[in-house]
């Protein structure tokens, strides 16, 4: 048995029912709120694009935008998939919009960015999973910015290891595939999504020649060992970047909080990812996968 750190804090770990249905105080976010807030704001709507900022419901939409950068979210905003944790729409998505990545790489160039993220819905009806909007995008982006780098957070590719190398392959710094929790829960939380393809697919990504990056979120009903456990199979298969964050539940519809997290425990993992071999670690109750994403570029 793995124990933790004794904290000598009230409410360490309390259920949202000890807590009386109210968020502890480390996960109060600020409204997002500025100029650079308003301007990001105004050009994701004037290009007709998507954000899994407003998508996702991120917490730290705020902080990002009002620094003038955004995560994108292409392929549209209807995902194939229904994930549990997930406050992204679920359906058949209606529309595969080939002139998506110029608006893409034209918005992060009105930006002036210095480093862009892209991510996606699951795209499972297509045959290549979306991969050539994937490619284009990263490749219009580059010619567009070329000292723009880029962090793409791609979806699980279904074992179709060609669509992922289309994917890989247009020359960003950073892809991200995220592991999102730890193996026994993997039915209850992503029920269409297998641990061990994940694995696979960050393997894969890895021998491609690619610096890899995943994240975690806790707060769902893993255990200490499971958590530790994750670390060590990620490692094995060559992730170097590691974010771990609270789950938050989006909707009444969606998975329910199981405990908050305190921010000494996340402390405790980010120490421990590294000494188990992960290069960097973002861990924190309000981490998501592209929270400080510019640092984990020459990690």
């Amino acid at each position: 048995m793995i124990e933790l750190p004794v904290i000598n804090i009230n409410d360490k770990n309390k259920t949202p029912e000890e807590l009386n249905g109210k968020k502890p105080d480390w996960l109060r976010v600020r409204l997002p709120v500025g100029e650079s807030y308003k301007q990001v704001n105004e050009l994701v709507s004037k290009h007709k694009l998507h954000t899994i900022c407003q998508s996702g419901n991120c917490p730290n939409m705020g902080e990002c935008w009002g620094a003038g950068t955004a995560t994108f979210m292409i392929l549209g905003n209807v995902c194939t998939r229904g994930c549990s944790f997930c406050a992204v729409q679920t359906g058949r998505p209606p529309e595969y919009d080939t002139d998506e990545p110029r608006r893409v790489a034209e918005a992060i160039s009105l930006m002036k960015v210095k480093h862009a993220v892209i991510t996606s819905v699951n795209r499972d009806e297509l045959k290549d999973k979306g991969a050539e909007i994937w490619h284009n995008t990263v490749k219009f982006t580059k010619e567009l910015t070329p000292s723009t780098t880029i962090e793409t957070l791609i979806p699980d590719t279904k074992s179709n290891w060609n669509a992922l190398e289309v994917m890989i392959s247009a020359g960003q710094e950073v892809v991200s595939h995220n592991i999102e929790t730890v193996e026994k829960l993997y039915k209850r939380v992503r029920p269409q999504a297998r641990y061990a393809r994940s694995l696979e697919q960050i393997k894969r990504t890895k021998e491609y020649g690619k610096r890899t990056k995943t994240g975690i979120m806790l707060g769902l009903g893993e255990t200490n060992e499971e958590v530790l456990k994750t670390m060590d199979d990620l490692v094995k298969n060559g992730c170097d970047i590691l974010t771990i964050g609270q789950y938050m539940q989006p909707t009444r519809m969606h998975l329910a909080v199981s405990e908050y997290i305190h921010p000494e425990v996340f402390d405790f993992y980010r120490e421990e990812g590294l000494k188990r071999g992960l290069k960097y670690v973002e861990s924190g109750a309000l981490v998501r996968s592209s929270y400080h994403a510019e640092r984990h570029v020459n990690v």
